[in-house]
């Protein structure tokens, strides 16, 4: 298996001219990568400027970022060549690699406006280096920037920042300095095409969690009613929980509940409502084991929570 790592550039409309198509809010002016083989050394590059169709202005903040004159784009290849070129040099087996969660989503919100099939017909796993980095050498949670991790890394700056092709380089160098293998095991997965059914639902289980893509569903009330997605079971041992909180929100999208597992302990499952491209709904779902002192505070919060919203009633 190779690694694909790859990194886009985009503009968008300018305020005071151009209007932002919706239907393409972010326009794809480069793509960068490296290939990697399986011991992560250098094989191959790729990077191809794209000549704009939508966005014919650039964008003052991205102007200032990635230092690209509209009159080098206009010389670019039109993404409907490009992209084919692009998926031809990633192969078949190989697995992609970002800085961040948000490229593998714009690439294929561009392939749709062009009328391209996705990546995938469910969600794709890959690595997001940035929040592997977080893991490895910091506290899991923060997001750095990539020259972040390449000062911090003691890592030469050999060519330079913000273009595709070189932050998909520096990438490349952040990843071959990742070795522990229960950071490895932290795949992400990108849902632009979430499943569509319920056997082709995600469920993954990690060291210390596990998490759930669900199928998609017509509305909110309908997923939220599916039994099988709102009665979580231990992911240890697959037995049904005793249920110690119902599902509360704070705000609509995210949803709380608390389990006993009577071999496993106390299991926390967060839902969070996604909307999908075509206007279903689905959820992703993370469930892990808390102590009695976080359940605790977890049941405070809620009644915090149901205070308030009987307060407004």
């Amino acid at each position: 298996m190779n690694y694909i790592i790859f990194d886009l550039e985009w503009n968008q409309g300018v305020s005071h001219g151009e209007k932002r198509d919706k239907k393409m809010p972010l326009e794809i002016v480069e793509i960068g990568a490296v290939k990697l083989n399986e011991d992560r050394e250098m094989i191959s590059e790729f990077s191809e400027l794209i000549k704009p169709q939508i966005y014919h202005e650039m964008h003052n903040i991205t102007r200032k970022i990635i230092h690209i004159q509209m009159e080098e784009l206009e010389k670019g290849k039109p993404f409907e060549e490009v992209m084919p070129a692009f998926l031809d040099w990633c192969g078949d087996d190989s697995l992609f690699c970002t800085w961040g969660a948000l490229d593998l989503l714009e690439l294929q919100r561009n392939m749709a406006y062009y009328g391209m099939p996705p990546l995938s017909d469910r969600p794709i796993k890959f690595y997001d280096i940035q929040k592997l980095f977080s893991f490895a050498y910091e506290d899991g949670k923060s997001r750095r920037a990539l020259e972040y991790a390449i000062d911090l890394l003691d890592i030469k700056k050999d060519i330079p920042f913000h273009r595709a092709f070189s932050d998909a380089y520096y990438t490349a160098k952040v990843f071959d300095k990742i070795e522990d293998p229960a950071v490895l095991e932290r795949f992400s997965f990108d849902i632009y095409t979430p499943p569509e059914s319920r056997e082709k639902e995600i469920e993954v289980i990690f060291s210390d969690y596990a998490k759930v893509i669900t199928r998609t569903f017509e509305d909110k009330k309908s997923l939220m009613s599916a039994k099988d997605v709102c009665q979580p079971v231990c992911y240890r041992c697959r037995r049904r929980l005793a249920r110690r909180s119902k599902w509360f929100t704070p705000n609509g999208k995210h949803y709380y509940s608390v389990g006993y597992c009577f071999k496993h302990g106390f299991m926390k499952s967060k839902l969070r409502i996604k909307r999908a491209e075509n206007g279903m709904t689905f959820a992703v779902i993370t469930h892990k084991f808390i102590s009695k002192d976080d359940r605790k505070l977890l049941i405070e919060w809620r009644d915090e929570i149901l205070k308030k919203k009987a307060v407004k009633v």
